[in-house]
């Protein structure tokens, strides 16, 4: 449920410019805003092309503000154990200056239901091992942090090069 005077829907083609300064946003809390490079039409295409990658919700203020407050990213995964898709949560944000309204705990009650309406068998996330508030409210949501895990990554240069000579090894 969210708070009176907030509006949560599935973003819209619209969306795309409020949804690219929130994800700026998150960047910017994270310290991470170097990494971004994704632009309105990569965004776009990603949400709305021929073959959208993701989907996101958006909370926006109703009277008020007229840009976005808030934003959950999300796409399809698969389990080859539950042989069924799950729902992975790419991204969850809230303005700073909204937070402790209820929003964040409505866009992952809202993503939720979208997974138990498509009938499927998980909703993860990954959460920063530093963000100790975003780890203990997801622990009282009822999510368990699984901390025998590790997210391998390749990306930029790494990934042109991937396989194509033997990587140093750790000493």
């Amino acid at each position: 449920m969210i708070a009176p005077g907030l509006i949560l829907a599935p973003a819209v083609a619209a969306d795309v410019p409020d949804l690219l300064l929130l994800i700026k946003a998150l960047a910017e809390y994270e310290k991470l805003s170097h990494l971004v490079v994704a632009d309105a039409a990569d965004l776009h295409g990603a949400l709305f092309g021929v073959r959208p990658a993701a989907e996101a919700l958006i909370v926006r203020e109703v009277g008020g503000k007229s840009s976005a407050i808030a934003f959950a990213l999300f796409f399809t995964n698969f389990s080859t154990f539950l042989g069924r898709r799950g729902l992975w949560l790419e991204d969850l944000f809230v303005l700073p200056e909204y937070r402790g309204r209820g929003i964040g705990r409505a866009l992952l009650e809202a993503l939720a239901d979208v997974a138990r309406q498509r009938h499927y068998g998980r909703f993860e996330w990954a959460v920063l091992d530093w963000n100790a508030p975003a780890i203990g409210f997801y622990e009282r949501m009822g999510a368990t942090i699984l901390t025998d895990w590790q997210i391998a990554r390749v990306t930029g240069a790494a990934l042109a090069n991937f396989g194509a000579a033997d990587a140093p090894t750790r000493e």
